[in-house]
């Protein structure tokens, strides 16, 4: 248990210092990044002290307050970093960036009999899963795909979406690719 609770202390700091460095580097006080995010002060400040460990939620909340993906916090370089949220658990496991967008590759689990709903991320972001084991309930909030075992399915996720694993834990590889930013944006 202790070593369990050191990985979550050194992703929680690792994650802190990019949150900080990412924020500074956009010139953002840490109200500004509230207020952006939606996620409080007092919160923000132990996220980047590394004294509070960030869930899935979050960490989305504020790269896309911070127009960067999620990749930007995490680093699939640096081994096993799992982040959890509600319902999904995702380790990144790869990341490509070229001028059109950045791709990020995760394998998750989405929890039995739990449901998760994402808030939208930058313009132009989709996702796409490929499911290895149970059967997921992902997609737009308002219509969402069920994909089971060897099935695969895509969305936009700059809307609300959705993962569920209505039966039992779902296996999965989910690839989140953000479009550049336009010119100037």
């Amino acid at each position: 248990m202790a070593e369990t609770e050191a990985g979550a202390a050194e992703l929680a700091g690792r994650v802190g210092r990019r949150l900080r460095e990412l924020r500074s580097g956009r010139g953002l006080s840490l109200s500004e990044l509230a207020r952006r995010s939606g996620i409080g002060k007092g919160t923000l400040s132990e996220l980047e002290s590394g004294r509070r460990n960030p869930t899935l939620e979050t960490l989305y909340a504020l790269t896309t307050a911070l127009s960067a993906p999620l990749s930007a916090l995490l680093s699939p370089a640096g081994g096993r970093e799992t982040v959890s949220g509600g319902a999904v658990d995702a380790v990144l496991t790869d990341r490509h960036e070229d001028a059109s967008a950045v791709t990020e590759v995760f394998r998750i689990r989405i929890r039995a009999g739990s449901a998760q709903e994402s808030a939208a991320h930058a313009p132009g972001t989709r996702e796409h899963i490929v499911v290895l084991g149970g059967t997921a309930r992902v997609g737009e909030a308002a219509s969402p795909l069920t994909v089971g075992p060897g099935g695969h399915g895509a969305w936009a996720a700059d809307v609300p979406h959705l993962y569920a694993a209505p039966d039992g834990d779902v296996e999965a590889v989910l690839v989140v690719r953000y479009a550049a930013a336009a010119p100037g944006g």
